[in-house]
């Protein structure tokens, strides 16, 4: 008997518990699956999983980053240090990260030549589109899986996206600071959905930038100071967008007619030949500004500049920045 009793006890504490931990790793696998597969549905064009903690190995380098003063007037970023590196502290009991990569490329010029905008802001503002996605993308994870809560984030909050990316297997940290997708290139929106549902992890990839420079040697300003080190204080992008005061002079003849944002360091990236024009229509240029011209442009009004640009991320600048940014490369 005892030994029976031995035998019964063993499978009520040991057998039993596995077939339940069993349960727990398919429900995991298949709500993992269920989130990937609801993702690509909306249009991501990859969605990897992190699981949340604290990311000690980015303190140093966020600190580094910010005593160097990197981020110039972007004062924004000494905010929620400790939020910046714990995904905790956004979402209570979080336990994993999910990141999202959503396609933006569009290879067409505009009529304005030779100045140029980033192809980011060709079309509708992407933390509208993109958190539509999300928000879309977590109702059905509340109606299919149940009571799971978190938070989105699309560029709007202390949450370090890029290294969220590169832990969730979305690709590697470029040496412009970009992730790179080895099938796709870089012309990717960041996102990021924080949950307290435990989910089965994405591992890293490998870098494949190799020996090439080119992104650095390309940098108009010499931004990229080291390979995945990039002063933002010197970058085209900070300066037409994030600057509000006067842009330095001895930046005057670098800009390469960059009016708002830059996308020198990714045209140049040789992985973005494989990049594919995107899939949004909300992201395609409007009739408005399809309609614009160099010397429309140049000398826009407030009132054509409000409706040409209404829910569009040029409105970041307003008016008054983007005038500033045409005066500085045209005179």
């Amino acid at each position: 008997m005892y030994h029976i009793g031995a035998f019964l006890f063993m499978s009520i504490k040991g057998i039993l518990p596995n077939h339940l931990y069993i349960a727990s790793d398919l429900n995991k696998q298949q709500n993992t699956d269920f989130i990937k597969a609801e993702a690509k549905r909306l249009g991501f064009y990859s969605c990897g999983i992190s699981k949340a903690g604290y990311l000690s190995d980015e303190a140093p380098r966020l600190e580094k980053w910010l005593k160097e003063q990197r981020h110039g007037e972007m004062h924004y970023m000494e905010n929620h240090f400790d939020k910046r590196l714990n995904p905790t502290l956004l979402v209570p009991g979080a336990k994993s990260v999910v990141s999202f990569l959503y396609p933006y490329h569009n290879p067409e010029k505009l009529d304005i030549e030779p100045l140029k905008i980033s192809q980011y802001a060709y079309g509708e503002d992407y933390h509208l589109v993109v958190k539509d996605k999300l928000k879309d993308l977590f109702s059905s994870i509340q109606e299919h899986i149940g009571a799971v809560e978190g938070r989105v984030f699309v560029d709007s909050a202390p949450v370090l996206e890029k290294t969220w990316a590169v832990k969730s297997g979305l690709g590697w940290m470029g040496k412009n600071g970009n992730i790179i997708h080895k099938k796709a290139g870089s012309y990717f929106f960041l996102a990021e959905l924080i949950i307290d549902l435990d989910l089965v992890p994405d591992g890293v990839v490998s870098d494949h930038c190799g020996t090439c420079t080119a992104c650095i040697d390309a940098c108009p300003t010499e931004a990229i100071i080291a390979p995945q080190q990039v002063d933002g204080s010197k970058c085209i992008s900070y300066f037409t967008i994030e600057l509000k005061e006067a842009i330095p002079t001895e930046m005057k003849g670098k800009f390469n007619n960059w009016v708002f944002g830059c996308d020198v360091c990714m045209d140049v990236c040789p992985w973005n030949r494989f990049a594919q024009k995107h899939q949004e229509p909300r992201f395609e240029p409007k009739k408005e500004l399809l309609d614009l011209d160099y010397n429309s442009f140049i000398e826009i009004s407030e009132e054509v500049f409000g409706k040409v640009f209404k829910n569009s991320a040029i409105k970041r600048t307003k008016y008054n920045g983007l005038k500033r940014n045409v005066d500085f490369v045209i005179k």
